[in-house]
């Protein structure tokens, strides 16, 4: 007699995803042929397949102009199934009770339909890496001029992957699949899906850097909007492929997996549009450029989108409801036509990519300061401009939004069902995030790459200001009362942040001695070596520094200060010290810098030439005095706030101890008071008391956790 099948691990057999025998190997050769298809379609209409016709410029060959576009639709729309159905196993599909589970142990593990999307993911994983290197190779070819196979092309392009910033972003990413690949082939618990869910994620950060913003005056705004785009493409469709694969195999959760899915495709297709939109207004210079070949190709993708969001409305309105009473055929129909669009607009993407968009007919020559800043060099820094000088900075502007977005709307569930929560917490969050988006977006983030005075600004800003106030906003406890659990063995956000708050990395991390000695000693490395100039000239390093200062400091806050489960606090006294001695070594940081008349990322600072304030050395001396001041109002809220949580858990311990001793007739204290008195009456000889142990004191010192 067969074993019974767990609820979330369905069997994988029966019928197949599309159709059989024939209609299911026509529509998947139709869905691997769509988006190359689609792609040399359009560009052969455009004639951007053309041989280049200007004097003194070489051809890579036809092999070049027409492989290049293959291999790019290829790695896009196996990148794009690789990230979704990660993400769909990982956030909407049940897991499957394990061994211990019954016996009140709570442990889960991959089931077999995660089983399945998990190899979809790796074999196209493993398409997006091979594909990747391919177009390395053609990248180089079209950059170079020469023909694929040539004398000496190997050696020169594995010199342009290395050295190069675009050959650079393609090896990258090549390296995150090819780890994505072998991350879903190893999987067999289901923290490792949310490892894998990272990976595919930041796999698409390189495909951003290599997109239509390559070149572009306005680089870093581009690169960002490409991003947002990217990955609400990739969950969007890439899921949609994952639900077809495993339609079949849900069984009664077929309704609730769609139904979830439903909602996060919604927050792709608004994440998608806007993305979009902005591009679209920054690289047209006017209306007029819509009658040019990149304007007829964007035309076609808004098309393609646009259609995709009717049909989605129509799936999250109609086919849900019918999915739930047992009819899952109309969804499949759906679904598939939705794939196919969605494939067709990433056709459209890569031609778009390989057409060269309108440009106002201005001077093409750049200033060093446009060249190396992707912007003009901003005006000279007056009281003024501290407050007017902004330049949106997508990344943590999204990000602070969605934080405040989420954090009021878990404030205004809890008041729904009749909890509070304190006003304090809540005022501390929104200035802990309008910090993050001054200092990124406001005049520290506009002349940070100008001034290294206002870059240690925007340090001590992201670094010691902003944590202190997102770790009184006690983020992770309201989190863990707001948020919904899930019954149905998936893994939602709260399940996710109760895994993280488990796991080694967190215990690791938290650890107060781990976590002083990463505020410090990144600080010094970060300064003392190449990572502080790296981070001035790449767009990536500076996103890296912002994200790793702002969780240093966060994690060190929150070790002094914090109420938040899962972080390991010493005693109070040893926070005092804990505190002192950081912010001992941050002064003397300032003050060997202040002393110092080494400039730092001269090279950088130099090329920009710029014609107005102090000179390098004066301008980073006054940044390290800078640095030094401003670490002192961190310090006095961090040390304030120490003392009042020092304040409210002495009372707590007492309000304890007297509810003790009020239960057991003031017991406790009679005995402590019985043990004093025995030690009074000893005669001081020199024979050893055997008196029994002192029985505990009346309080202690120590913390309970809340």
């Amino acid at each position: 007699m067969p074993s019974p099948t767990a609820p979330g691990d369905h069997a994988i057999t029966g019928s197949p995803v599309i159709g059989s025998g024939t209609r299911r190997a026509a529509g998947l050769l139709l869905l691997t042929a769509l988006a190359p298809g689609v792609a040399l379609g359009l560009l052969f209409l455009s004639d951007g397949l053309a041989a280049t016709s200007l004097p003194g410029l070489p051809d890579s060959g036809s092999v070049t102009r027409w492989g290049l576009p293959v291999v790019q639709a290829v790695r896009d729309a196996s990148a794009t199934v690789a990230v979704g159905v990660v993400v769909l196993a990982a956030t909407c599909l049940p897991t499957a009770p394990g061994p211990s589970a019954g016996s009140g142990g709570g442990s889960r593990r991959v089931s077999s339909t995660q089983r399945l999307l998990l190899k979809v993911g790796a074999v196209t994983a493993m398409a997006w890496a091979w594909s990747t290197l391919a177009m390395l190779i053609f990248v180089y070819a079209d950059a170079s001029g020469e023909p694929v196979g040539g004398e000496g092309f190997w050696s020169q392009a594995w010199y342009f992957a290395t050295s190069f910033e675009p050959g650079r972003y393609l090896l990258t990413g090549a390296a995150l699949a090819a780890l994505l690949a072998t991350a879903c082939l190893m999987i067999r618990r289901p923290e490792g899906m949310g490892f894998a869910a990272l990976v595919a994620l930041a796999g698409v950060w390189p495909m951003a850097l290599g997109g239509h913003a390559t070149g572009s005056l306005d680089h870093n705004r581009l690169v960002e909007l490409q991003l947002f785009h990217l990955l609400g493409v990739t969950v969007w469709t890439g899921g949609l492929v994952g639900l077809l694969v495993v339609r079949r195999h849900l069984g009664e959760n077929l309704g609730p997996v769609v139904r979830r899915y439903s909602r996060l495709a919604g927050w792709c297709l608004l994440l998608v549009a806007l993305s979009g939109i902005s591009g679209a207004a920054l690289r047209l210079p006017g209306a007029s450029a819509l009658t040019t070949s990149y304007g007829a190709m964007l035309a076609v993708k808004v098309a393609v989108l646009s259609a995709v969001a009717a049909l989605g409305w129509w799936q999250r309105t109609r086919i849900v409801r019918r999915i739930e009473s047992g009819a899952s055929s109309a969804f499949a129909r759906l679904a598939f036509y939705e794939v196919v669009l969605l494939l067709t607009g990433a056709g459209a993407g890569v031609a778009l990519s390989r057409t060269n968009p309108p440009t106002p007919e201005t001077d093409p020559s750049l200033s060093n300061a446009q060249a190396l800043l992707g912007t003009d060099l901003p005006p000279e820094l007056g009281i003024g401009e501290w407050f007017t000088q902004w330049k949106p900075d997508l990344i943590w502007l999204t990000v602070a939004l969605a934080m405040t977005a989420w954090y009021l709307s878990a404030v205004l569930r809890l008041r729904a069902r009749g909890d509070g929560w304190p006003l304090l917490r809540t005022i501390a969050w929104l200035l802990g995030w309008l910090l993050v988006v001054w200092a990124t977006s406001g005049s520290p983030g506009v002349y940070g790459r100008v001034l290294f005075s206002m870059h240690m600004v925007q340090h001590m800003t992201i670094a010691t200001a902003a944590p202190t106030f997102l770790v009184l906003g006690a983020p992770i406890t309201l989190a863990l009362r707001a948020l919904p659990r899930r019954t149905d063995g998936s893994l939602g956000p709260r399940e996710w942040l109760q895994e993280a708050l488990r796991s080694f990395l967190a215990h690791l991390l938290t650890l107060p001695v781990v976590t002083a000695g990463m505020f410090v000693v990144s600080l010094a490395v970060f300064y003392y070596s190449g990572l502080f100039e790296l981070s001035l000239e790449s767009h990536t390093m500076h996103v890296a520094m912002v994200a790793h200062f702002l969780l240093t400091g966060f994690l060190l806050a929150n070790c002094l200060v914090g109420i938040d489960p899962g972080i390991h606090r010493p005693m109070f006294p040893l926070r005092v010290v804990l505190l002192m001695v950081t912010f001992g070594f941050h002064a003397l940081f300032s003050v060997s810098l202040m002393s110092s008349d080494q400039v730092l990322a001269p090279d950088w600072f130099s090329a920009l030439q710029r014609p107005w304030g102090a000179s390098l050395l004066d301008d980073q001396q006054f940044g390290a005095s800078l640095g030094w001041a401003l670490g002192d109002y961190p310090l006095a809220i961090l040390a304030g706030a120490l003392i009042v949580r020092w304040v409210a858990s002495d009372r707590r311990e007492r309000r304890r101890f007297d509810r003790s001793e009020a239960r057991t007739g003031g017991q406790v204290m009679a005995d402590y008071n019985a043990y004093l008195s025995r030690l009074g009456k000893l005669d001081g000889s020199l024979e050893p008391s055997r008196d029994p142990a002192p029985p505990p004191a009346p309080e202690s010192t120590g913390e309970r956790q809340e």
